[in-house]
């Protein structure tokens, strides 16, 4: 088993930026992929940002050049900077860890609130 543990969540203006971090304990292997996915009122959950083991990342094309996902390895902890925030950017985000066993194993923070007004 995993556990995701997330923080820096919070309210901020449109333009201004946070920082989620997300910290992983328990059963995880060097090969596990790290990312941040967001949930808004009403949509279904859509992927934000992914990082491989080997720090190759990928961004859903409304955050490029805006969010910045970064992996600390050795303190098993994942980060989401997030840039010149947009009221669209308002959502629940996840932390989300996928060990590549067969079957995929998939697990999920509890989720922070970012709330950009405008």
């Amino acid at each position: 088993q995993v556990q995701l543990v997330e923080s820096g969540g919070g309210l901020v203006q449109a333009g201004g930026s946070l920082r989620l971090s997300c910290a992983a304990s328990g059963s995880t292997f060097s090969t596990d992929i790290m990312g941040w996915y967001r949930q808004a009122p009403g949509k279904q959950r859509e992927l934000v940002a992914g990082i491989s083991s080997g720090g190759s990342t990928n961004y859903a094309d409304s955050v490029k050049d805006r969010f910045t996902i970064s992996r600390d390895s050795a303190k098993n902890t994942v980060y989401l900077q997030m840039n010149s925030l947009k009221p669209e950017d308002t959502a629940v985000y996840y932390c989300n860890l996928d060990q590549l066993t067969v079957p995929l194993r998939r697990y999920w923070g509890q989720g922070t609130q970012v709330t950009v007004s405008s």
